[in-house]
């Protein structure tokens, strides 16, 4: 096999707005640009990190995302208020055994997850 996951694309109205809360959220930097039709961040250490893509796209989402960004930390709760201060909307919580997320929105509605495991 000769294949690396190179990034994770997210469909967007506004990929340049987008990109000011996940530059935020994830501490990244835009690195390319195109013409707003197309927004790559990346990593500010040496770029072999998995990239998040912000492609512009005519139609609004409807229903559940089928694919989203699970984001992992020892301080969930402070995450999710970080988060929601940068323009996040905060879902439900959920809990296993070993894991505790929850499930928030992005400023265009895109839903992802926040965890931490626990004992």
């Amino acid at each position: 096999m000769n294949l690396d996951i190179g990034g994770i694309t997210i469909d967007s109205a506004e990929p340049r707005q987008l990109a000011e809360f996940w530059t935020k959220a994830l501490d990244l930097e835009v690195v390319f640009d195109a013409d707003g039709w197309y927004v790559q961040l990346r990593s500010r250490g040496d770029g072999r990190q998995v990239y998040v893509g912000l492609q512009k796209v005519a139609e609004k989402r409807t229903g559940k995302n089928r694919v989203h960004l699970d984001l992992a930390t020892g301080d969930r709760e402070g995450e999710v208020k970080r988060l929601e201060s940068l323009g996040a909307t905060v879902g439900e919580t959920h809990e296993m055994p070993s894991l505790t997320w929850t499930v928030l929105q992005d400023p265009e509605g895109n839903e992802f997850c926040v965890g931490s495991p626990h004992d």
